[in-house]
């Protein structure tokens, strides 16, 4: 090469290295998958069997083992809460839409009891997350408080300005006496619980006796 010749260009990098394939995307789809075949399979057992249905019953109509299970959802409650959330999250978001539509504030809080009343109904076993003993429901009675409490509170509110609501009754107290009803309603073709709550709800309209009114039995 003489003085006059051009500079060869500079050698072009070595090329890096290939990398071992990554397993972090499929352990990933992995997890995902086995996660919502959980969260199916749960839905199903519990609309047959209750919420309270045995958690290795679950991982076996996910084709899973249990310990699989409990890395998705350490507790029982976990696995409730994530089952039903989305459906709770509708029952509160309801409430203004409720409040919106109905004829009266009254009306919309009827209307969402019943909404939630039907909600409980078809979760066979649900209406015991009000029991204080029940320490597999805490996750979603602690949903229940965050989310629903505050949606008919609010509705309950509307009614007592328009002279709807009179009775001095919270609603903690009437979510709570809803879940019994519910929770404790035997299968009887004889028994609606759905109308008992519509009387219960309707008594709200009128002034309630002092206790001390009320002769002793």
């Amino acid at each position: 090469m003489t003085a006059s010749d051009p500079a060869p260009p500079p050698a072009p990098p070595a090329p890096p290295a290939p990398s071992a394939p990554s397993t972090t995307r499929p352990r990933r789809r992995d997890v995902e998958r086995n996660q919502q075949a959980l969260l199916d399979a749960a839905g199903a057992v519990f609309a047959t069997s209750g919420v309270d249905a045995p958690v290795r019953e679950v991982a076996a109509a996910a084709g899973v083992g249990v310990a699989t299970l409990y890395r998705h959802f350490a507790t029982r409650s976990d696995l409730v809460v994530a089952v039903y959330r989305h459906q709770i999250d509708a029952c509160a978001e309801a409430g203004p839409e409720l409040l919106a539509s109905a004829e009266s504030p009254f009306d919309a809080v009827l209307d969402w009891v019943h909404l939630f009343v039907d909600f409980l109904d078809t979760k066979h076993g649900l209406g015991r997350v009000w029991d204080g003993e029940a320490a597999e429901f805490s996750s979603l009675h602690g949903l229940f408080v965050e989310r629903l409490v505050p949606v008919l509170s609010d509705l309950m509110e509307a009614a007592r300005t328009s002279g709807e609501i009179v009775a001095p009754a919270t609603a903690y107290q009437l979510l709570r006496a809803i879940g019994d009803l519910v929770a404790f309603s035997p299968r009887d073709p004889d028994y609606d619980a759905r109308r008992m709550i519509t009387l219960l709800v309707t008594g709200l309209r009128q002034e309630q006796p002092h206790p001390e009114a009320c002769p002793p039995r």
